[in-house]
This record gives C-alpha cells, structure tokens and sequence, in this order.
C-alpha cells in the first residue's frame, strides 16, 4: 500500500484537538463512512462566523447533483 501526506484545507481556522488513528489502518473509511467513522480531525473553530456561509450536507448534495 501507498500512504501519503497532504495537506488538509479547512472551512475555518482553529486547533486540531483531535486526530482519527483508524485511518492509518483502513484509509478507505473516509469514503465508506464519512460522517460516521470516518471523519479526519475534530477543529476547534477560532471564529464560528467563518461557518456562516457554509452548506448544510443536504443542500450541499443537492447543488451537486443539479
């Protein structure tokens, strides 16, 4: 298997306060599970205001699917 590093963008600036250890052995759960076990890191946002503009996962998926 490949791993590799990136960088990870974010919608808002803040701390890492937690990292999921699981993707190191089963990277795919991003893509099976990505609102359950699948999530990347816990942020601790800085400003909240910074999520105002942001969509909620279900207009979210209606925007892409248009």
């Amino acid at each position: 298997a490949v791993k590799a590093v990136s960088e990870l963008y974010t919608p808002a600036g803040g701390d890492v306060v937690a990292v999921n250890e699981a993707l190191g052995d089963d990277p795919a759960l991003v893509n099976r599970d990505p609102y359950g076990d699948g999530w990347m890191v816990r942020l601790r946002v800085n400003d909240t205001t910074e999520l105002d503009g942001l969509l909620s996962p279900d207009n979210y998926k209606a925007l892409i699917s248009a």
